[in-house]
């Protein structure tokens, strides 16, 4: 299939949604504050040339989208995603891609991304585009808002 790559904005928000509802492993990385309309909207403010969605040519449907972002430093990769009808067209490749290359033009050198350790079709993606594993370092977090997920 072929496919136009362009910049995610505020208006896609409930195409992403839907498409990151649309696989079981995505939704759950979703949280019910950062992940809503307003929070997007807020990472798409500070990160607004390092986001990019996939439709098919000639339609504005969603199939595939990657939110990156940055603090000046380092890069994250959030919520990268290809609808499961749409797997393995290359589609991933081309918005890492992308991305990768919208964060060089900001001076961004190094990529990090969070993956649930039993997603092994993610995984083996990620490490086919050149990511590697770390298991020198413990991934922390805290919430600063009960409502969300502290995580396991």
């Amino acid at each position: 299939m072929d496919f136009d790559i362009s910049q995610v904005t505020i208006d896609d928000y409930d195409a992403l949604y839907d498409l990151w509802c649309s696989s079981e492993q995505s939704k759950r990385a979703l949280n019910p504050v950062d992940d809503t309309r307003e929070g997007i909207e807020r990472y798409l403010k500070r990160n607004p040339t390092t986001c990019f969605k996939a439709c098919p040519v000639g339609s504005s449907q969603i199939i595939g989208v990657i939110l990156t972002g940055h603090d000046g430093r380092r890069a994250m990769i959030h919520h990268m995603c290809v609808h499961p009808d749409h797997r393995r067209e290359g589609i991933a490749h081309t918005l890492v891609e992308k991305a990768e290359e919208a964060l060089k033009k900001e001076g961004i050198n190094k990529i990090f991304g969070l993956v649930f350790k039993d997603n092994d079709a993610a995984n083996a993606f990620w490490e086919k585009q050149g990511y590697s594993l770390r298991t020198n370092l413990n991934y922390r977090n805290k919430s600063l808002n009960s409502k969300v997920p502290q995580g396991e």
